[in-house]
């Protein structure tokens, strides 16, 4: 495990933290980082916390990565990213994100996937901008925006890059629910330790059901999408 993500299980419960130093970019490493540790919670059997750093849960993919012209990293990145959020809709335990404050781009693919989601009051920005600075969103995204967020926002979150605070990201979908920075902590380990007390072959059983036809629709867009011929066409990112 590198230091980007950090790993510790506690009871029944895993806690992975990310934290680059900044704005918890989703670069290469960092995205090998989480899926390593999705790894190790899958062993473990562990109910996932995931978390970022105080102030930025993470601001998305490393943009200096598209910036590169290397084509194999960008596919790498953008693989790594979206089975990521995948491997989170599909965990076989609950997966719970304490957004520690800003959410963006990718950092709320993760928070549409995830099982719940709790945020922190502050002036955080959290949404998909990626219309806002020139990227067409990826058709798995808007798979998973199409089952999370409310309609009202649906739009305005997809195609129009409108960004909102933490509790206005309540009322979209974003978010279940907000707290005080001071206790994300509590709040988060409550929801965790509930959520490990459920019966687990239950829980699975119910949860791949119900997210069945949007895990379907998201495994076919990444296959068609993140390849080289994929990225040359409308939807490309870069």
């Amino acid at each position: 495990m590198t230091e980007l993500a950090t790993y510790e299980l506690d009871g029944r419960i895993a806690w992975i933290t990310i934290d680059d130093g900044k704005v918890n970019a989703f670069s290469i490493a960092m995205l090998r980082a989480l899926h390593d540790a999705l790894d190790r919670a899958e062993r473990d059997q562990a109910v996932v916390v995931l978390r970022g750093r105080e102030g930025c849960f993470s601001a998305g993919f490393d943009l200096k990565v598209f910036g590169s012209g290397n084509q194999d990293q960008v596919l790498e990145m953008l693989n790594l990213g979206a089975t990521l959020a995948e491997r989170v809709l599909a965990f076989q335990t609950p997966v719970v994100i304490a957004a520690t404050g800003h959410a963006v781009a990718a950092g709320a693919f993760l928070l549409l996937a995830a099982d719940l989601r709790i945020g922190v009051d502050g002036p955080f920005r959290i949404g998909l901008n990626e219309v806002q600075i020139g990227l067409t969103m990826p058709r798995f995204v808007i798979e998973l925006a199409r089952r999370r967020l409310q309609p009202p926002y649906f739009l305005r979150s997809v195609a129009g890059a409108e960004m909102h605070g933490p509790h206005e990201a309540v009322d979209a979908g974003f978010f279940d629910r907000v707290v005080a920075a001071e206790g994300l902590q509590e709040a988060t380990l409550q929801e965790a330790t509930r959520l490990s007390e459920l019966n687990a072959a239950a829980y699975t059983a119910t949860k791949l059901r119900a997210s069945g036809e949007t895990l379907e629709a998201v495994r076919a867009a990444i296959d068609s999408e993140f390849t080289a011929a994929g990225l040359s066409g409308s939807s490309a990112p870069v």
